[in-house]
């Protein structure tokens, strides 16, 4: 079985790029670099990808600088720190990416449809305290219609299936899975900063820290 992997290198995409390989499958990898703030991210990518020896990993290159909208996409938007679990859980942040997934998903759907493979995996969670709107069960059930309606592999009754293993787990949850699965957690990349060493303080990092820190565990990245 063939499958397409949206591997941004974090600690969400590199679980499911392991469980893809539990699952039996052939792992087609897809990382973008649209000109993010933290696109360290992308040699995490590659580093899980090698560790994992999948068939093949592609990074596409566009710019959503080009209209920014997000913390993300313009540093004139200054990134959420120091904030607790409860702050981030009252609104959508600012990190959100206006339709990033809704882009992510088209470029794997047209790889998918042309390598001729099953799923496209993807590792949204919609308890996240983030609350990304493009992370939800009703969003990704909607897309699923669309990679049946907008593809001549679905209308022929052969649909692409969005396998999305991680979307009702909690983030400690996840890193339980990926402890049985083997996932190299000192080679993924989480933060938003774009540094170097993660900053420890942006709210990606803080969600990932108080995760481990949950389970009596020992995040081995490093931190500023």
């Amino acid at each position: 079985m063939k499958a397409v992997i949206l591997l941004s290198g974090g600690l969400d995409s590199s679980t499911i790029l392991y469980k893809a390989q539990t699952d039996g499958c052939e792992c087609h990898a897809i990382s973008f670099d649209y000109q993010q703030r933290h696109r360290r991210e992308l040699q995490s990518a590659l580093s899980v990808a090698k560790k994992a020896a999948i068939a093949k990993h592609q990074v596409v290159n566009f710019d959503l600088r080009q209209w920014g909208g997000s913390a993300l996409t313009d540093n004139a938007i200054d990134l959420p720190q120091e904030r607790s679990l409860d702050e981030m859980s009252q609104n959508i942040p600012v990190t959100y990416v206006p339709a990033r997934n809704t882009i992510f998903l088209s470029f794997a759907l047209s790889y998918a449809e042309a390598i001729a493979a099953e799923r496209v995996y993807i590792g949204v969670n919609a308890l996240d305290y983030s609350g990304y709107p493009d992370c939800r069960p009703d969003y990704i059930q909607a897309m699923q219609e669309v990679f049946r309606l907008g593809t001549k592999q679905g209308r022929e009754g052969r649909p692409i299936n969005i396998v999305a293993p991680l979307i009702n787990l909690k983030k400690t949850e996840i890193i339980q899975l990926g402890n049985q699965l083997g996932v190299p957690w000192e080679l993924t990349w989480s933060c938003y900063t774009g540094g170097d060493v993660a900053c420890g303080v942006c709210d990606s990092c803080r969600l990932r820290l108080a995760a481990f820190a949950e389970l009596g565990l020992v995040d081995p990245l490093a931190y500023a």
